[in-house]
């Protein structure tokens, strides 16, 4: 007599396969079969794990980065507010008093609000990068999701 017994669990854990065999004169030819074919459901069951792991994992790294790049987006679009509100501050001094320091200073806060565009331009880029490896993690889970999921989760 052979009892089987798996169960789904979540991606950090494995699944479990346990054999019992209390026939005491069964055939080891038999036994051999069962083993081999048991052994080859542990591997498919144990890739199918690893890959559920290294997909949540993923998705989790994913979610992190994309979470710090639209902070750092945000942050952005603050600082450049800040420097354009410098830049009309200077352009006011400017035209109050014209001095080469002044001058020197509003040139400067020119030159670090073309790199913050620029940087604010490939950030974008960035996180429309990852907005669209985000989604089609999601899509491949959405596709593996019908034939991996356990009966007792549908």
């Amino acid at each position: 007599m052979e009892t089987s017994h798996n169960h789904c669990e979540s991606a950090e854990e494995s699944s479990q396969s346990v054999t019992l065999n209390s026939e005491p004169n069964a055939n080891p030819q038999s036994s051999e079969s069962d083993t081999s074919t048991n052994n080859a459901a542990n591997i498919n069951g144990g890739s199918d794990a690893l890959a559920k792991g290294l997909s949540s994992m993923l998705t989790t790294v994913i979610r992190d980065f994309d979470s710090k790049a639209q902070d750092t987006v945000g942050s952005q679009e603050r600082l450049s507010f800040a420097l354009d509100r410098l830049s009309r501050e200077l352009d006011q001094l400017l035209e109050d008093a014209p001095l080469p320091f002044v001058m020197q200073h509003a040139a400067r806060i020119s030159v670090v609000r073309k790199r913050v565009s620029s940087l604010n331009s490939v950030l974008k880029s960035i996180q429309r990068r990852l907005d669209n490896m985000d989604r089609m993690l999601f899509a491949s889970k959405l596709r593996e999701k019908p034939s991996s999921e356990c009966p007792e989760h549908q």
